[in-house]
C-alpha cells in the first residue's frame, strides 16, 4: 500500500450551480470527494487528505492533510459558491500544504476538479507543472463542465509538463445522466498506480460493502449502536404488523358472530314456542294437561331436588282441590229447589218475587238446566 498525502482542489465557482451533472455540479463534486477521501484513508491508515476551494473571495484551505475522515467530510458541508476558479493559485497553495506535511515519507499528490473556464495561458500552466515535477508532486485532473477557451488543451499541457513515469492522469467527464462518481470509480483517480492503486479501488468498494457504510474495525461501537437500532425498528414494525393482523381477525370474527347470534335467537324463539303451551297449560289449569305436565315436572324435580319436588306436588294438589271445589259449588247453585228452600227460609224474602226468580235464572247451574229443558222441549214440539 502506497503511503501518500493528498490535497483535493474543489471548484466552487458560479458555474457549479448548473445541473448538467446529477444532481448538480457542486453536489456531484462533493460526492466524489467523499469517496476519494474514504478510499485514501481506508487503503492505508497513515494516509492523509486535505481539501481547499479555488473560487470565491480567494483560495481557502478547508482542511490540512489529516487522517481524520470525520473532519474531512464535515468541512464539505455548506460550501459557498461564487466568483471564478483560480487554478494556478489553488495548485500552488496545495503544493505548499503538502510541503509542510508531518510525515515526510508520504508521497505527494494533488487532485484538481476543473468545471469552469480557465483564464490562464498555456505557458503559465506549463511553468506550474514543471515546478510540481521538480518537487515530486503527482497531479490528477478531473475535467468536466465547460470546454471553452481551449480548456482541454490547457489542461493537457499542464499534465504533460508535470507527468513523470505516468504518475499523473487527466480524466475528461462528459455531461449526462450518470453521476460523476460512477464515471470516476474505475479511473486512475481511484485505482491509482500499481499495487497501491488497486488498494484505493478496493477500499472505495469496501465502503459500500460494510453494513451501514461504516467499517466495524474503525468504529465498532457505532456499528453496534446502528445494528441495535435497526433490530429495535424491525421488532417494532413486526409488532405493529401483528397487532394489525389481530385486529383484522377480530373484525372478521365479529362479522361471523352476528349471523350466528341471529340463528341462536331464532332457535330460542322456536324453543320458547314449544315450551310456552306447557307453561300456559300449567298457569291456566287446563284439564288433561295437569296430570301429564305435573308428572313431567315431578320426575324432573325428583331427579334434581327433593324439596322442590315436594313443593310442586303440594301446588298440584291445591290446584286439583280448587277445581273440585268449584265444581261442587256449581252443582249446589244448579239445584233450584235447594236454592228456593234457602231463600224461603230467609226472613223478608219472597221466593215468588220476579227479581228473585230472575236472580235464580241467572245462576250458572240454572242457565245450563234451562238450556237442557229447551233442548228437550224442541223434539216434543217437532213431534
Amino acid at each position: 500500500m502506497v503511503l501518500e498525502a493528498t490535497m483535493i482542489c474543489i471548484d466552487n465557482s458560479e458555474w457549479m450551480r448548473n445541473g448538467d451533472y446529477s444532481p448538480f455540479r457542486i453536489q456531484a463534486q462533493a460526492d466524489v470527494v467523499s469517496l476519494i477521501c474514504g478510499a485514501k484513508t481506508q487503503s492505508n491508515p497513515e494516509n492523509t487528505v486535505g481539501i481547499l476551494t479555488m473560487a470565491g473571495k480567494g483560495v481557502r484551505v478547508l482542511a490540512t492533510p489529516t487522517s481524520d475522515l470525520g473532519k474531512i467530510l464535515s468541512c464539505m458541508h455548506g460550501l459557498e459558491m461564487g466568483g471564478e476558479m483560480n487554478l494556478a493559485a489553488g495548485i500552488q497553495i496545495a503544493q505548499l500544504a503538502l510541503k509542510h506535511r508531518q510525515n515526510k515519507n508520504q508521497l505527494q499528490r494533488i487532485i484538481v476538479f476543473g468545471g469552469s473556464p480557465i483564464k490562464y495561458e498555456k505557458k503559465s500552466l506549463e511553468m506550474i507543472g514543471k515546478r510540481l515535477k521538480k518537487n515530486s508532486v503527482a497531479l490528477d485532473i478531473v475535467n468536466f463542465g465547460e470546454d471553452e477557451d481551449g480548456k482541454p488543451e490547457k489542461l493537457e499541457a499542464l499534465l504533460s509538463s508535470v507527468n513523470n513515469n505516468d504518475s499523473s492522469h487527466i480524466i475528461h467527464v462528459p455531461s449526462g445522466q450518470n453521476a460523476l462518481s460512477d464515471v470516476l470509480i474505475s479511473t486512475p483517480v481511484f485505482t491509482g498506480d500499481g499495487e497501491g492503486g488497486s488498494g484505493f479501488a478496493a477500499a472505495a468498494g469496501d465502503v459500500s460493502d460494510f453494513d451501514f457504510g461504516v467499517d466495524p474495525n474503525i468504529d465498532p461501537e457505532l456499528v453496534l449502536a446502528l445494528r441495535v437500532s435497526m433490530e429495535e425498528e424491525r421488532a417494532r414494525q413486526e409488532a405493529a404488523a401483528k397487532r394489525a393482523a389481530e385486529e383484522a381477525t377480530r373484525q372478521e370474527k365479529g362479522e361471523e358472530a352476528e349471523p350466528q347470534s341471529d340463528s341462536q335467537n331464532a332457535t330460542m324463539t322456536a324453543t320458547e314456542k314449544v315450551t310456552d303451551p306447557m307453561a300456559f297449560a300449567l298457569s291456566m289449569n287446563i284439564p288433561g294437561s295437569d296430570s301429564s305436565v305435573g308428572d313431567a315436572e315431578m320426575s324432573e324435580a325428583i331427579n334434581g331436588d327433593q324439596d322442590l319436588a315436594l313443593a310442586l306436588q303440594m301446588s298440584m294438589q291445591d290446584s286439583s282441590k280448587d277445581s273440585s271445589a268449584q265444581s261442587d259449588v256449581s252443582k249446589v247453585l244448579g239445584d233450584q229447589s235447594f236454592m228456593s228452600s234457602i231463600l224461603s227460609s230467609l226472613p223478608g224474602v219472597d221466593p215468588n218475587d220476579p227479581n228473585v226468580k230472575d236472580l235464580l235464572a241467572s245462576l250458572p247451574g240454572q242457565s245450563e238446566s234451562q238450556e237442557k229443558k229447551n233442548e228437550d222441549e224442541q223434539p216434543k214440539d217437532d213431534k
